[in-house]
């Protein structure tokens, strides 16, 4: 196989990233919608978590066989598919005239969404190992600058366009962006994944190492405040903050720009710092700021709201430079298990872990109808975790130098290729 050029090397990453920003505005342009579309669907908090809840069996499916479409076809194809599929499904989200359809609807998206993750995330860590250097917290910036960026102008068109029309602008424009951007990814002959399929060892779900379910667990974890942010911070800030459906999406932007920060802190570490280090120190730090915000923002807001609000913010912005490492962190690790495929690991890793989310999301949707102040609690908890795992990974990492699980050198069963040099 040629060597990867520095100019193609370069050209793919743009790709990825901005095939990842605008997944992360698909992801979140219906944020500050999520209040009116329960009350267009009549359904109470309890519903609504369940619903979308259940909603996530529908990731499950991609992740049986989108391993397989990865070996087959490459990363490429399979990323310009489903992006189709996630674009239209933003489009008719609105159209859900009750809570059956939406149910339908949002079980076909996440189908989408998953195998577009899968699909993203392997070309982006195979792609890691070609330059040598992590390029992943790039990614995952990314994503967070789309969502961050969807949440904030939803938050303003709220107030000019109705609902069915924001959505139809937003799913053309996502559908625009991917198919413009996909062109430039890697072609499947350069993007790895024959050397990877060559090189993986048949091992059943039952023989998985120990250590890959160690990372979905840390995965959920990490993951886990930011789907809550997601699903339920526009909520907060209406039934908790009491704040207007304009600035209902602040507190979350303000989350998502930290975890941007937090996420493009990862590529600029040095090599003798462990990514994982990141992830302990953001975890723990993290999940006290996240409990902090939930009690000191409503009880400063009962005598200033908008001194409130601002204490929320800094508190949450703060939490969101601690969330940021943790995804990118259980993913490199992910890339880097001896014996298995980038593909192979993170579809057992999101399999799992989409399991562990559809049981979280039912309690979340219950917590929230008792107390959706006490309920934030719960994000809280699993950063504490997070923190937790991240440390037992770098005491591995130490204890076995042969399977370092940063970025620098790769170690996965793949042969890396060096950049050609200018």
């Amino acid at each position: 196989m040629a060597a990867l050029s520095k100019v193609r090397a370069r050209s793919a990453q743009r790709a990825l990233v901005i095939m990842f920003f605008v997944q992360g505005f698909a992801a979140t342009v219906m944020v500050p919608r999520i209040p009116e579309l329960i009350d267009q669907l009549g359904v109470n908090l309890v519903v609504w978590g369940t619903v979308i809840g259940l909603a996530g069996l529908g990731s499950l499916l991609p992740l049986i066989f989108t391993n397989g479409l990865v070996a087959r076809f490459g990363t490429r194809p399979v990323i310009r598919v489903a992006a189709a599929f996630i674009a239209m499904f933003v489009v008719l989200l609105p159209w859900a005239s009750n809570v059956y359809v939406f149910f339908v609807i949002q079980v076909a998206q996440t189908m989408a969404f998953s195998a577009f993750n899968i699909g993203i995330n392997a070309a982006s860590v195979m792609l890691q190992k070609k330059m040598k250097r992590i390029i992943i917290g790039k990614m995952h910036a990314a994503w967070s600058i789309g969502a961050a960026s969807s949440a904030a102008i939803s938050g303003i068109l709220v107030n000019f366009i109705d609902f069915k029309t924001h959505m139809a602008l937003a799913g053309l424009a996502c559908f625009i962006a991917f198919q413009f951007s996909g062109r430039a990814l890697l072609e499947p002959v350069a993007d790895g994944h024959k050397t990877e399929v060559d090189r993986q060892q048949k091992v059943s779900w039952l023989k998985t190492p120990m250590f890959v379910w160690l990372l979905t667990a840390g995965l959920f974890a990490g993951v886990w405040p930011e789907i809550v942010m997601i699903d339920w911070s526009a909520l907060f800030s209406k039934e908790v903050m009491n704040l207007s459906p304009a600035l209902s999406a602040i507190p979350y932007t303000a989350f998502t720009v930290a975890m941007i920060i937090g996420r493009l802190s990862v590529d600029r570490i040095p090599k003798s710092v462990h990514i994982s280090e990141l992830a302990k120190w953001g975890g723990i730090v993290g999940s006290l700021l996240i409990a902090a915000g939930i009690w000191l923002g409503p009880l400063v807001s009962k005598t200033d709201a908008v001194l409130g609000l601002v204490v929320l913010c800094v508190l949450w912005g703060l939490a969101g430079l601690g969330v940021g490492p943790q995804v990118p962190s259980f993913f490199t690790a992910g890339g880097n298990v001896m014996g298995l495929t980038t593909a192979q690991v993170l579809t057992r890793m999101s399999m799992i872990n989409t399991f562990v989310t559809l049981s979280a999301k039912f309690l979340m949707g219950a917590l929230a109808q008792e107390d959706l102040q006490l309920a934030f609690m719960f994000p809280a908890i699993t950063l504490l975790f997070a923190g937790v795992i991240s440390a037992f990974v770098i005491s591995r990492a130490k204890r076995n130098e042969k399977e370092m699980l940063t970025a620098f050198p790769p170690t996965a069963p793949i042969v890396t290729i060096e950049e050609q040099r200018n």
